[in-house]
Formats: structure tokens, C-alpha cells, sequence
């Protein structure tokens, strides 16, 4: 990419995460592990890696000064700081899971305090009551100043567009707030043949984000709720890459068609994607098929399965032009996230 004399674009990680020590100590008496799919669903070795993988990295996912050297290292000048997925703790009692949620957004809203060029936060909320959540989404914008949430791609085993779990309101809330819904998987809750090989994570993953945003699709969430924002992890699951089976299947059946009022693909061209695909050809297909304007850069930073140089996957796309980089890299998240844009020296 050409730099000039005042530097170049703001780059900002759509996909990084924050561990709570404080919470997860709270929470630790309550066996966490026995309610949870990426664990439940992992063999002994995976979760003696997994393990030992929070130990070596705790510096990275509960501080700052490991963090700020890393970003240095990789090129990245924000991070959006969202709660580890497995904080989400939709497993809690309702009040429980409010006061969970708002403690993990007080200690983001004061990591973003503290350094308010290097972070943003997105928070996190109890989806297991919407009333409640909706309410923790309404003081974490309006009181914390943060620019969206975190959520999973299921609560407990129900579906985000299933009517049993009252998400109306919540929706109806983020789109009038116009803030970021990230949504990002906590391995796949019927993950009894994915134990072995770390399947519930490398396949089960993107299988539970293709799923919540199908359900997203054909439960008409989006023709209810037109203007909101979803970004998904991991470059969206399998679905953005294969979106021509569910549009045979709309077209063909009148079961796929029940709710959805357009071809399922038109809507996914609503929803952003962030670059965590590991293969350029792949990177290349999803901003040929979406639009650089729907892609942004996300490292999943600090665990073992993120992308450790985000901006050299973005580079090796060769066809973009200096504009479609820098939209990637960092455009499109200050975009959505309402970041005020500025010139970085190099």
C-alpha cells in the first residue's frame, strides 16, 4: 500500500478479546466448564491445551501492556474489545447473568478510559432474559459509550430468531441505537461427534455461526429489523461461501419460505464479515461476493486459532485497490463503530 507524507489509515481489530479474572473466580464455584459446548464437547488433550493456553497467555487476554505490544507488532492501531465467548454465562440465573454482563462492561469501559486511542468496547449482555438485556445494551451505549455488543449464536440451545426467547425487543433496541451486533460462536452445542481433533472449534465454530445467521435469514429477523448491524466471526461461518443451496431451497420448497420474503442470499449482503479465513483465495471470494465495504479486519486475538498478521492476509489480495485495503483494515469498523478517523505515522 502507497503511504504519504501524513501517514496512513487508521487500522481497527473488529475481533479481540478481554478475559475477566475477577468474574471468572466469581463464577468458578458454579462449574462453568460442565455447562459450557467448547468444553463439554473437547477431549482430555484439548482442554489440558486449552488450559494451558490461558495460563501462557493470561498476560495478553486480562492486561494491557502485552496487548498494546502485540497490536505495535501487528500493525494494529485499535482494538474492539469484546468478553472472551466464554463469559457469555447465558447458563446463569437471570439476575446473575445482569450482574456478569455489567461487571464485564464496567472493566472494559475502564480499559477504554484508560487508553481511548488504542480500544473501543464492545459489551456483553444476558441474553437469557431480553428484558434484561436490553436494558445492560441500553447503559452500555448511552452510560459506557461503547459501540455495540457481543453476542452468542445461540441461548442455550434456542435459536436467536425463536420467538420463545423474546429477542423482539433487543433487536428493536439495537437497530434504534445503531450499534454493532458481533456475533461470535461458543463451539456447537450438539457437538457429541466433534469431541476429538478440536472439532467442536475448527468445524463446530463456523457451523454455529452458519446456523444463527441462517435462522437470522429465514426467521425473518432481518426483514423485521432491516436496519440492524450484524458483524460475524470468523469470516461468518460456512454460509457466505455457499449461499446458493438455501436460494435452490427457497426457490424449490415452501418450507424454506415460510418467513423469509426475498432470496435468502440478498440478505447477506446486510451483514459484515470479518477477515479470519486463513487463505487469500478465500478472503479474495468473500470481497469479490460482498463488497470491500462488508469486511473488516478481526484477529480473534490473543487465542491459539487467530490470525497473528491480519494485515498481510489483507494484503495478499492483490487486486484491491488502496482504498479497498484501507476499508478493510480499518475504514469499515470506524464506519460501524462510529470511530473518529485519523492519520498514523509511520
Amino acid at each position: 500500500m502507497a503511504r504519504s507524507k501524513r501517514g496512513r489509515a487508521l487500522r481497527i481489530d473488529i475481533h479481540c478479546h478481554y478475559h475477566n479474572v475477577e468474574v471468572a473466580a466469581q463464577v468458578a464455584p458454579l462449574k462453568p466448564h460442565e455447562k459450557e459446548p467448547a468444553i463439554v464437547f473437547a477431549n482430555a488433550l484439548s482442554r489440558e491445551i486449552n488450559q494451558r493456553q490461558m495460563q501462557e497467555r493470561g498476560g495478553k487476554l486480562s492486561g494491557v501492556d502485552e496487548r498494546l505490544q502485540d497490536m505495535d507488532r501487528m500493525g494494529i492501531d485499535m482494538q474492539a474489545v469484546s468478553p472472551s465467548p466464554g463469559q457469555y454465562y447465558y447458563w446463569a440465573e437471570p439476575g446473575l447473568g445482569r450482574d456478569l454482563s455489567r461487571a464485564q462492561n464496567d472493566r472494559i469501559a475502564e480499559l477504554v478510559a484508560q487508553y481511548p486511542e488504542r480500544f473501543v468496547g464492545l459489551g456483553t449482555v444476558p441474553l437469557q432474559d431480553a428484558k434484561m438485556a436490553t436494558a445492560e445494551l441500553v447503559r452500555c451505549v448511552n452510560r459506557l459509550g461503547m459501540r455495540g455488543v457481543e453476542i452468542n449464536t445461540n441461548v442455550n440451545g434456542i435459536d436467536l430468531a425463536d420467538r420463545r426467547l423474546g429477542l423482539e425487543r433487543f433487536f428493536a433496541k439495537a437497530q434504534e441505537l445503531d450499534v454493532v451486533l458481533f456475533i461470535h460462536p461458543l463451539g456447537f452445542d450438539r457437538g457429541e461427534r466433534m469431541v476429538d481433533h478440536y472439532f467442536n472449534n475448527v468445524i463446530g465454530n463456523p457451523l454455529e455461526s452458519t446456523l444463527a445467521v441462517s435462522h437470522l435469514i429465514f426467521g425473518g429477523v432481518l426483514d423485521r429489523y432491516p436496519g440492524l448491524k450484524f458483524c460475524v466471526a470468523h469470516a461468518g461461518g460456512y454460509l457466505p461461501h455457499y449461499p446458493a443451496r438455501m436460494d435452490h431451497a427457497w426457490k424449490a420448497r415452501a418450507d424454506a419460505r415460510v418467513l423469509v420474503k426475498k432470496k435468502p442470499s440478498s440478505y447477506l449482503k446486510k451483514f459484515y464479515f470479518d477477515t479470519l479465513t486463513f487463505d487469500t483465495t478465500l478472503l479474495d471470494s468473500m470481497i469479490e461476493r460482498y463488497g470491500a465495504r462488508h469486511v473488516l479486519l478481526g484477529t480473534d486475538y490473543p487465542y491459539d486459532m487467530g490470525d497473528d498478521d491480519p494485515v498481510g492476509l489483507v494484503q495478499s489480495v492483490t487486486r484491491l485497490s488502496d482504498a479497498q485495503q484501507q476499508a478493510i483494515m480499518g475504514g469499515n469498523a470506524a464506519r460501524l463503530l462510529k470511530i473518529k478517523t485519523r492519520r498514523v505515522r509511520t
